[in-house]
């Protein structure tokens, strides 16, 4: 078997014919490979919920693949290589990483954390908050904005204090419908979701990954609900609620 530098070695050669003779890769610009990209990602954070290694497999090389051709379309625009992009994280590793390439001494991962964004304020960063995507997906990023802000200490002490948040939000929220003014009530209903993201960090749960979880039960029982309702000559929307609902619950108790 070939070592991994040959493998890369392989793969870069490949690239490289692609982009000299085939018209469709010839064709690419980062433009056009964005929203691609952005596609493996996510095709790689489903395989990641499913503990699908095979899956989780197939989808780094597809993500490889797609740094490898990013950085022959910057070669080829006189930009930078391959070589100096992985040269760049080589020397951000190391010189983040202190308490391994230096003398700091650290406790535990969050003191790790800590110095990780103290070194990018030195680097000229203007916020700590700065390094969040703006484009990433709102769960996402209310997730990294409190793992960025506690960084700097601003945080809560206790769970309990922040699950004392979680019901004013709701709280607020309530009085917000009464109010019947719809730009309250997303503004409130926001804060209550912001909360809860909270929340799932204090309880060490994934908020992104828990909802997934939960959509990917829903489409399940969903469709068995409709199989069941097809093993009946029945469509679903010819259905009353209470039967739709009946056949929920047998399905759910199927699952336990």
């Amino acid at each position: 078997m070939k070592s991994t530098e040959a493998q890369f070695s392989r793969l870069v050669s490949i690239m490289d014919d692609l982009r000299e003779k085939c018209p469709w890769d010839r064709k690419q610009t980062i433009q056009t490979l964005r929203h691609l990209t952005i596609e493996e990602t996510y095709e790689l954070a489903d395989a990641i919920t499913d503990a699908d290694w095979k899956g989780i497999r197939e989808e780094l090389g597809d993500l490889l693949l797609h740094i490898v051709f990013y950085a022959r379309i910057a070669k080829e625009q006189q930009q930078f290589e391959l070589k100096d992009a992985i040269e760049g994280i080589c020397e951000k590793l190391i010189h983040r990483h202190p308490h391994i390439y230096g003398d700091v001494q650290v406790k535990d991962e969050e003191e790790v954390k800590q110095n990780w964004e103290k070194l990018k304020l030195k680097e000229g960063k203007k916020s700590v908050l700065a390094g969040v995507p703006q484009s990433l997906p709102a769960l996402v990023k209310a997730i990294r904005l409190q793992e960025k802000a506690k960084q700097v200490g601003f945080e809560w002490d206790h769970v309990a204090q922040v699950w004392d948040k979680v019901e004013e939000e709701m709280q607020e929220l309530k009085e917000a419908v009464n109010s019947n003014d719809k730009h309250h009530m997303e503004e409130e209903f926001g804060d209550l979701l912001f909360s809860l993201v909270n929340y799932s960090r204090f309880l060490e749960i994934d908020a992104e990954n828990a909802l997934e979880r939960t959509n990917k039960k829903f489409q399940h029982r969903f469709s068995q609900m409709e199989a069941a309702a097809a093993a009946e000559n029945r469509m679903l929307h010819d259905m009353s609620l209470e039967e739709m609902d009946a056949l929920w619950n047998r399905i759910k108790k199927s699952e336990s």
